[in-house]
């Protein structure tokens, strides 16, 4: 089945899918889940998150909605004297180029949203978004 994008009842349940995983393992977080052109579905932000995670989480989620991947992939290539150096620095800013961004695709590896997550190390972000993916994963069909 292809989609273009996934209803708010569902990007719903993926934020609380990586909200459990945030209480787990007690990091509030901020969590967004975009459609495939990253425009904002749905954003929650747990109570005690930091502010800036508000639109750090967003550019993760357009990050890996626009680029068709995950954001800590871009990390390594946007590196000094590597092939994307200063990504980060386009489109207005919004290019995150580290970890917490995932791209959500149909069963046909169509990207149909994004989900990203800030609000702890990088690694914690990308935990607690793993989780969301997961949770993506077992509805999407």
């Amino acid at each position: 089945m292809t989609v273009d994008t996934i209803p708010l009842e569902t990007a719903t349940e993926v934020v609380k899918a990586a909200e459990q995983k945030a209480e787990a393992i007690d990091n509030p977080m901020v969590v967004t889940v975009a459609n495939s052109e990253g425009n904002l579905i749905a954003q929650h932000r747990m109570d005690g998150a930091w502010l800036a995670s508000v639109s750090i989480s967003r550019n993760k989620a357009y990050t890996a909605a626009a680029l068709d991947m995950p954001t800590h992939e871009l990390a390594e290539p946007s590196e000094p004297g590597n092939s994307l150096y200063g990504l980060q620095t386009t489109d207005d800013d919004r290019i995150v180029i580290f970890g917490g961004g995932y791209p959500l695709t149909d069963a046909d590896g169509n990207v149909v949203a994004a989900l990203g997550v800030s609000g702890g190390a990088v690694e914690q972000d990308m935990e607690v978004a793993e989780a969301g993916v997961d949770h993506w994963e077992e509805i999407r069909e």
